[in-house]
């Protein structure tokens, strides 16, 4: 399927890429961020444009890799009467595309992805369509993109993109604190890798509240206590230290009455 891509950040990068090594052709990369567009447009080995107005008119898929709020105002620039139009956000409905086209839909890979970080992961796809016939032709696209790929409206996908901001960016975060505390006592941080992996890969074969363990679960108020005692200088750790453990205790009181 020829294929225009419209943008040139992470997400427009790793899914141009994408498209192009599994088969398909792309005519195009327009982006505003000139720089940008060349050098995706040079990995590619396509043309680009700056300009909306230049935009090739003979694609098949046109891939709309832009952030949330730049979506949401295309159609004062861009109108492709006609054209399957696709917007990759998780968040932001399908039919915002719809002053662009009346064929529009959503092809949202379902990970975080950054440019610089090679290989690529694998990413599910989540797909949608304003028609029957559109989505079909999506999902045979994205199958040559993904293993995985899901059907699911405007409503299951924030809900999705919802559950990916908890476990991902939220997950992030305490990483990033405990790398600053790590730093600010001297540990290395990259002695709990194997553990961050592990708590990660044990996911394939169990789930979340079966492999649950630390001295909240336990309800060791001991420990509890001399780790409240190191982070008296640290706020935000101590803050989420106490929320996290009264939510965990919480949860397995109601869950199994045994704590």
């Amino acid at each position: 399927m020829k294929t225009v891509i419209i943008g040139s950040g992470n997400v427009a990068t790793v899914l141009g890429e994408s498209i192009a090594t599994a088969g398909h052709p792309v005519l195009q990369v327009l982006a505003r961020n000139e720089a940008g567009a060349a050098a995706l447009a040079r990995i590619i080995g396509c043309p680009y444009t700056t300009r909306f107005a230049d935009i090739d008119p003979g694609a098949d898929l046109y891939l709309v890799a832009l952030s949330d709020t730049a979506i949401q105002t295309l159609g004062s620039h861009l109108v492709l009467p006609g054209k399957l139009v696709v917007h990759t956000s998780g968040a932001t409905p399908a039919d915002i595309l719809r002053s662009v086209t009346s064929r529009y839909g959503v092809l949202w890979p379902l990970q975080s992805l950054r440019a610089t970080i090679r290989p690529f992961p694998p990413f599910p796809l989540i797909i949608d369509a304003a028609n029957h016939e559109d989505l079909g032709k999506l999902e045979t696209v994205a199958r040559t993109l993904s293993r995985q790929v899901i059907q699911a409206d405007d409503t299951t996908r924030l809900k999705l993109h919802l559950a990916a901001t908890l476990v991902n960016n939220f997950t992030n975060y305490l990483y990033t604190l405990t790398a600053d505390f790590c730093d600010q006592e001297k540990l290395d941080f990259s002695i709990l890798l194997p553990l961050i992996r592990e708590t990660a890969n044990r996911l394939d074969h169990y789930a979340p509240a079966d492999v649950q363990t630390g001295p909240a679960i336990r309800r060791d108020r001991e420990t509890i206590k001399r780790h409240m005692g190191l982070l008296n200088n640290n706020q935000k750790i101590m803050d989420l230290y106490r929320i996290f453990t009264n939510l965990i205790e919480g949860y397995y009181h109601e869950r199994t009455g045994e704590i």
